[in-house]
């Protein structure tokens, strides 16, 4: 799954650490979503597109191989 969650949180000036706190998740949770390492839980999917005020699907890309 593709994301735009690094480009959003420049846009919005904020660090890693400022967002984890947001969403109640590790510095290293988001630095992994970030970095394709992890998917986020439909809840903490849901918790971004709320805190970024955007659709779920403008943040995540489902794309199969």
């Amino acid at each position: 799954m593709k994301n735009k969650l690094s480009e959003l949180r420049k846009k919005s000036r904020i660090t890693q650490k400022t967002l984890s706190e947001a969403l109640s998740v590790s510095r290293q949770t988001i630095s992994a979503i970030e970095n394709g390492h992890y998917s986020p839980t439909l809840g903490l999917a849901f918790r971004m597109s709320k805190y970024f005020k955007l659709p779920i699907e403008k943040i995540f890309t489902y794309e199969t191989n």
